[in-house]
């Protein structure tokens, strides 16, 4: 859900070989003693099991297999060759339970106890009265605290309750403060106003122990938190625009508050922008919406992210609580990963500050509009303004205007070219008419069947050609200026710091993505104007 700095755990992990070099050196010498006491002892044969004790030293043994396997060398002549084959695939076995054991601390990377939340549970159960996980356990993962399997876990199983008692969420809000704000201050900025209240109580707060597990400003990477310099590596990216709405909104909730602030000094005395924007983007990060508006919830939101997962937090009204259902099987030590939702980068890097490399959720946003100097732009906006549709707001949560459009990826083989939206082809028939009896056509072809523009291609393959030759101009020109910027990124661009190299592999995550996305839409478009030509 969040960035982390691994430090700790890549220390830990880096001493790995060395231990293992420890480790196997000292099986070697271990086996050359061995062999060492069992040429000695061929001519020395104790007589009997008490006299080989009294030669080995005597008292209790401390390696009760070890010196087992030692008597069976030494005891008689006969046993000698196949007792080699004992030691040897003893210390095969220890050598390979040691290598099984290295290897899976190596395969999770970042996973560690987090000692700072060891206590977290048991306060979050005693102040719900009920049991909220017994499958789960709180770790440390490369993306910052995660949550693992704490025993084997099958498909189905419930993987946590959180019962709404113990969730923020606006109505936590003291009485005295509620009643300030008005409708303009919105269900996230409330949260966050309430995680400012509860942060200034200190360990007064009853959610303290919530609070101090939450991430710091330093590692928290949504790009409403990127500096001018290191948003200017996303300005092809319509989360460029994006992220400056959002800064804006923040912005016109922080004044809206005022009032607020004026009223109780003592509590929110010399709060700045920069407070309110850190915790706004705690609560865009972590928080799911609700019958409440919007609730944080505790444990939960240490889940981190796979796009793949058919897990996600589902809230139950008549049980009051949110609860994660398993939908997969997990061994001791994975992480359990659940789905926030089918996000783009875009939304994943400005909400909650993280990517996901070849997201399959990933679009790009394409503006089209009639030329000034087109002889038919009056003509063409008349038309368009009476068959308007509606602005698109998609999946992600970002809201177009009618002249944007969004492309998704086009699977090879496309017949169709899913993923090119067909109000943008229809778009494009429009801006390459150039008669008004050709837009006549497409007004009279709307009004007789379900009123929208220009949704069957051309009959005249030339016109359909050129409409699609025009978007793929278009197409074509976004992909020659998204590879120009990632070459600027690729090294790192002397006027980013250390502090953005995060914040730079974002960037590149999100414009290769789209730029996947372009390439796989230029290619349909040229197949698609290739076929008409031969048909």
């Amino acid at each position: 859900m969040k960035m982390a700095k691994p430090e700790l755990t890549s220390n830990r992990i880096g001493l790995l070989p060395f231990l293992v070099v420890i480790l196997i050196v000292a099986h070697v010498i271990a086996f050359v003693s061995l062999l060492v006491l069992q040429i000695s002892n061929r001519q020395d044969i104790p007589e009997n099991e008490e006299a080989l004790e009294r030669k080995i030293g005597g008292g209790v043994k401390q390696e009760i297999g070890s010196d087992m396997l030692l008597r069976s060398v030494i005891i008689t002549n006969s046993l000698w060759v196949r007792s080699q084959r004992h030691i040897l695939s003893f210390l095969v076995r220890r050598l390979c339970v040691s290598a099984h054991v290295f290897t899976s601390v190596s395969s999770r990377k970042g996973l560690g106890i987090d000692e700072g939340c060891n206590d977290f549970l048991p306060w979050l159960e005693n102040k719900a009265g009920v049991e909220i996980s017994s499958l789960l356990s709180i770790g440390k993962s490369a993306n910052g605290r995660a949550l693992y399997a704490a025993e084997d876990i099958q498909t189905g199983d419930c993987l946590l309750k959180v019962p709404f008692s113990v969730q923020l969420a606006p109505d936590n809000l003291p009485p005295g403060i509620t009643c300030l704000l008005g409708d303009k201050v919105g269900d996230v900025a409330k949260v966050a106003l309430l995680i400012l209240h509860e942060k200034r109580l200190g360990h007064k707060s009853e959610w303290a122990p919530y609070i101090s597990c939450l991430p710091v400003l330093e590692d928290m990477h949504g790009s409403v938190f990127w500096s001018d310099e290191e948003l200017e590596m996303i300005q092809h990216s319509a989360l460029y625009e994006e992220t400056l709405k959002q800064k804006q909104q923040i912005e016109k909730d922080f004044l809206a508050l005022k009032l607020v602030f004026d009223q109780f000094p003592d509590r929110f005395q010399n709060v700045t922008v920069e407070d309110f924007t850190y915790a706004y983007g705690l609560v865009t990060s972590r928080a799911w919406g609700s019958s409440r508006g919007v609730s944080m919830i505790p444990f939960a939101d240490f889940f981190n992210h796979d796009g793949t997962s058919e897990s996600y937090v589902l809230s139950d009204e008549g049980k009051q609580h949110s609860e994660v259902i398993a939908d997969r099987e997990f061994a001791p030590g994975d992480e359990v990963l659940i789905r926030y939702g089918r996000f783009s980068n875009a939304t994943l890097i400005l909400d909650f500050g993280f990517s996901v490399s070849c997201n399959r959720y990933d679009h790009v946003q394409i503006k089209l509009n009639v030329p000034q100097h087109d002889v038919l732009c009056t003509q063409k906006l008349q038309l368009l303004g009476r068959h308007r549709t509606r602005s698109i707001k998609d999946d992600n949560e970002f809201t177009y205007s009618e002249n944007s459009f969004i492309i998704r990826e086009v699977r090879p083989g496309s017949k169709w070219g899913k993923g090119i939206p067909q109000s943008l082809r229809a778009f494009a028939r429009i801006l390459t008419c150039n008669s008004q009896q050709e837009l006549d056509n497409l007004r009279n072809e709307a009004t007789q069947n379900d009123g929208r523009l220009a949704r069957k291609p051309f009959k005249n393959k030339n016109r359909e050609i050129a409409a699609h030759q025009l978007l793929l101009s278009e197409v074509s020109h976004l992909i020659t200026e998204y590879e120009k910027h990632i070459k600027l990124l690729v090294p790192t661009p002397p006027f980013l710091c250390e502090r953005s190299a995060p914040r730079r592999r974002l960037a590149l995550d999100l414009l290769t993505g789209e730029l996947r996305v372009l390439k796989s839409a230029s290619a349909w478009l040229e197949n698609y104007c290739s076929m008409l030509r031969t048909h």
